[in-house]
């Protein structure tokens, strides 16, 4: 039993009764070790198949929607919705650790194992940097939703999340700074570098990760840290290998977060799953920041209801699974740009976004805008550019912790609450199941 992972709430039992255990290193009748490449492929596609679908829980934190309090589900959500993780009902939906870790335990299977059970290639090799990628994405997202906003300053003290890289029932599992956690995800990144050899998969293996998300990954990784020429550097290189956009004023376009659209990077996160899809409105805030009959987003990211309310139209299926695409690397190209007063590059940047979101006539009103923009007032044109183009695809939470951190009303069942400025629950707070189990924490 030596390896299986025990941390917070995941253990012996949770991990023995999983209907994806399949691939275990142990060997109950009827169970299998892996042994080859199609063996630690499958287990790795039990790590992807599992991931987490948070970002629909962070939508539901932000100013994007708002909670239907006529639907069933209420009682699920309802706590997330007014921010209440202190002492939520017992009905609520936790916020993922104890999946994420499991998501971990499984890349760490691969990497442990995989080289020396079946052998050195290149389909290994490829295998194993996308577990590398895995677990690396696995602790940034940690990080983005239980440890404070990275502060290059005190991020060598700030409290981060606990590191997981090894199968070890005796490993003590407590939070590692900040920095350190950052240090190990870069860790995994140049270890991925080294093994990935496949730049795109097919549509519907587009799940995997690949040298174009690689790239997409680091472009992320250093926009949420501020480094910004580092991310300029990396939002080019990744729209090197491939820069396609859909154009919307062609009917015949995909929504850009299809997982068959023509910017699609990566295609593994359901952000918006169909729970929060039925038990949600999308806002009059995030329907009033689009130019109606001008910007072809609002007919395509979302469903007029009929009723004055509109519903998403990007989670109700499989089909709009995405975790990287094109049109996030231009946005961290121009936000990159614009805070290093490279002006004309952010400028290019957003205008090819745009030019392919809008009608011409109103691209060329918002051409002449965006041509009069400089400094501050460009960057917070790129980043409302940011909230309308990545909508319900879960970065408005994460954009709202790095940059201005605003003040959120939210009102449900009579019960009203308000995310003030700068509020501490911007950083959420490890779930209570968790500490019960691990107090440390």
């Amino acid at each position: 039993m030596k390896r299986i992972l025990t941390i917070g709430a995941l253990s012996l039992s949770l991990l023995a009764t999983s209907a994806c255990n399949n691939y275990l290193d142990i060997q109950p009748v009827g169970k299998v070790i892996p042994q080859t490449a199609d063996d630690f492929r499958a287990l790795l596609t039990t790590a992807y198949i599992n991931f987490s679908a948070h970002k629909s829980y962070l939508a539901l934190r932000t100013d994007e929607l708002l909670l239907d309090e006529n639907s069933e589900d209420v009682p699920y959500l309802r706590d997330i919705y007014l921010w209440n993780d202190a002492n939520p009902d017992a009905n609520t939906t936790p916020m993922p650790w104890v999946q994420v870790y499991k998501t971990i335990f499984y890349a760490n299977s691969v990497i442990a194992d995989a080289e020396s059970k079946a052998g050195k290639n290149e389909t290994v090799n490829q295998i194993r940097g996308e577990a590398h990628l895995m677990r690396a994405y696995c602790h940034f997202e940690l990080l983005n939703m239980y440890a404070k906003p990275y502060n290059k300053a005190t991020a060598a003290t700030d409290k981060g999340v606990p590191i997981s890289t090894s199968i070890d029932i005796e490993q003590k599992y407590v939070s590692a700074p900040i920095e350190k956690v950052y240090n190990q995800i870069f860790a995994d990144v140049a270890a991925a570098k080294k093994l990935l050899n496949k730049a795109t998969f097919d549509a519907g293996y587009n799940y995997r990760f690949t040298t174009r998300s690689l790239a997409a990954f680091e472009a992320r990784i250093y926009l949420y840290r501020g480094e910004w020429d580092k991310a300029l550097t990396a939002a080019e290189a990744c729209l090197q290998l491939n820069s396609a956009l859909e154009d919307l004023n062609d009917a015949a376009s995909k929504s850009p977060s299809h997982y068959q659209s023509k910017e699609s990077i990566q295609a593994m996160e359901n952000t918006m799953n169909s729970i929060v899809t039925r038990t949600s409105f999308v806002s009059p805030h995030l329907i009033g920041i689009y130019s109606a009959g001008n910007d072809l987003r609002l007919a395509k990211y979302f469903a007029n209801n009929g009723n004055g309310t509109y519903s998403s139209a990007k989670g109700n299926g499989p089909e709009f699974k995405v975790t990287f695409r094109n049109a996030e690397l231009y946005l961290i190209k121009a936000e990159a740009a614009a805070r290093t007063s490279k002006d004309a590059v952010a400028k290019e940047a957003l205008l090819a976004l745009e030019v392919k979101r809008l009608t011409p006539a109103y691209f060329t009103t918002q051409k002449q805008l965006i041509d009069g923009l400089s400094g501050e007032n460009l960057v917070k044109e790129v980043l409302k550019e940011r909230e309308r183009e990545l909508a319900l695809e879960g970065h408005r939470w994460y954009d709202l912790r790095r940059t201005e951190q605003i003040e959120i009303k939210h009102q449900a069942l009579g019960k009203d609450a308000t995310l003030i400025k700068n509020d501490p629950r911007y950083t959420i707070r490890v779930p209570k199941e968790v500490l019960v189990n691990n107090p440390d924490l």
